[in-house]
């Protein structure tokens, strides 16, 4: 390959497309799929209306929701196509117009339903990454560019909030959803701990199986104090034989002999002992009807709630999670008997990035929230002083719109994060580039954490082994390598069964309702 080859070759490597091309990535994922499938989990909004006799119950149904390209309202009224260069001039955010239809239904199970009131309304303003395919300037030639005042070489990539450019990070975090064993970090190789980070719609628990000194099971998860024994918790989810539960976790000789022992130290013989059992951890001192249904709550809403599936019954959830505790449990038992090693914690295979439109679907998660609660007390309030119920007057849009731009130009963002959101470094093109392909590790700065600032050998050809800054950010602040592409959208499970039946994989759970959501693609 001569000079000239080379040349060409770095040139087309570093173009404007091709540098911040992960962070366009991600946004436009977000804008075609993500918004719409977080107001499909929420579905509509509820209302205490009609909780007192006499009246209907009123929700309102969510529907479709799309947005349009960055606009400015002008001091008459009238609303102007926005332009990146002309919102850093005015100080103000580069930001569009979201719109969504809703549906307010009056009536319920018992009475018929019927629409009051129906229209697609505007709920806010979302702010747009320069150069996604949202943005104004999407698709412009070199000359267009500099007509408008814009620097053709900018690579994009990043937010205008109140004529600041802002750049979200990206993110480290341990990859959701993934059985990890692990030694106790105090007592050493005495006691074995398999986890996982269950993680469901924007919600996330930590589940914990740990082998303690005596050889026995105990698991914990969220909600519920304490650790809960791993034979009481099995027979709660529908696991009650003895023979059942020992074959789930393993046909091994050695590992069915820890097995009796944990089985011998049961307290509980049954399901409906074990959710009693369970019932009085989790609401002592209360009636026993409520110890029961406060016991079913928490094992269906709290233990590992990414198993949860739509239009899948409660046993079969059930069952598939007291599956995945017996997989903890083995976990747990090869690391006692040296059969496998503890995770490497720093391997890159048990990491995940969260790029800028996972870190934007958190935020729109939290804001329709937010928006959801306004509503409802706006309905309420409107109800109470009998006044006709309409949606363009219930939805107060400057309330997602806080919620959105807020947290981009601060940095401070949803789950206690700080820093997810920096001004762009514009000491000269190369800061702008370097900036754009950093990463950061949630860590604490202030620890040592001396193993997860070393360099990987799994980051070799991911992450640049010289560029990290001085100081306590050493090692856990990190840049892109040159020639880095960052693959997405890895972890959908509903596309990877469907590509394990098109190798003529049989028997996949779920597969008969896989095959008919193509949509989601």
């Amino acid at each position: 390959m001569n000079r000239e080859d080379r040349r060409a070759i770095s040139r087309e490597y570093f173009s404007r497309d091709r540098l911040a091309e992960h962070h366009f990535r991600s946004f436009n994922n977000f804008l075609d799929r993500g918004m719409q499938r977080v107001v499909d989990e929420k579905e509509a909004i509820e209302t205490d209306i009609g909780d007192k006799e006499g009246q209907e119950p009123v929700r309102v149904d969510l529907g479709n929701v799309r947005i349009v390209t960055p606009r400015v309202r002008e001091a008459d009224g009238s609303e102007e196509l926005l332009y990146p260069q002309e919102a850093r001039l005015r100080n103000i955010t580069y930001s569009a117009p979201v719109f969504m239809e809703m549906n307010i239904v009056r009536g319920g199970e018992e009475a018929e339903e019927h629409i009051v009131d129906q229209s697609e309304t505007k709920v806010g303003r979302m702010p747009i990454m320069v150069g996604s395919h949202k943005c104004n300037i999407n698709g412009f030639t070199r000359e267009e560019l500099i007509e408008i005042g814009e620097d053709p070489a900018d690579p994009g990539g990043y937010f205008i909030v109140n004529g600041s450019e802002r750049v979200l990070m990206t993110s480290e975090d341990l990859a959701p959803n993934k059985i990890l064993a692990e030694y106790d970090s105090k007592y050493g190789d005495e006691i074995q701990i398999a986890k996982t980070f269950s993680q469901r719609r924007g919600y996330r628990a930590l589940v914990l199986c740990e082998r303690n000194r005596s050889g026995i099971l105990e698991v914990s998860f969220p909600s519920v104090s304490g650790s809960i024994n791993f034979v009481t918790l099995v027979r709660a989810l529908g696991l009650e034989s003895d023979e059942e539960i020992v074959h789930r976790v393993s046909d091994d000789p050695e590992i069915v002999k820890f097995m009796l022992e944990n089985l011998e130290a049961a307290e509980v013989q049954s399901t409906a002992e074990a959710i009693e059992a369970l019932g009085q951890r989790v609401a002592s001192g209360q009636g026993k009807n409520y110890q029961l249904k406060r016991a079913n709550y928490v094992i269906d809403r709290y233990l590992l709630p990414h198993l949860h599936e739509e239009g899948v019954e409660d046993e079969e959830v059930r069952m598939n999670k007291a599956v995945y505790l017996c997989r903890m449990a083995e976990a747990c038992f090869e690391l006692a008997l040296a059969r496998r090693e503890a995770d490497d914690k720093d391997h890159y295979a048990n990491k995940r990035l969260k790029v800028s439109g996972d870190l934007m679907k958190d935020l729109f998660r939290t804001a329709l929230n937010k928006l959801s609660r306004d509503v409802k007390y706006q309905l309420e309030r409107a109800n109470m002083r009998n006044r006709q119920l309409s949606v363009n007057t219930v939805v107060r849009s400057d309330v997602l719109t806080e919620r959105l731009e807020h947290p981009i130009a601060t940095g401070n963002w949803v789950g206690g994060r700080s820093g997810v959101s920096q001004l762009v470094d514009r000491t000269d093109y190369m800061g702008v580039l370097s900036h754009l392909r950093r990463l950061r590790s949630p860590l604490s700065r202030s620890q040592p954490h001396f193993e997860a600032r070393d360099l990987h050998a799994t980051q070799w050809g991911r992450i640049c082994p010289s560029e990290t800054p001085e100081g306590p950010n050493c090692g856990l602040v990190k840049n892109f390598a040159q020639a880095m592409e960052l693959s997405q959208n890895v972890d959908d499970e509903r596309g990877l069964k469907r590509e394990l039946a098109s190798m003529g994989v049989e028997g996949i759970p779920g597969i008969e309702t896989v095959e008919t959501h193509t949509a989601d693609d």
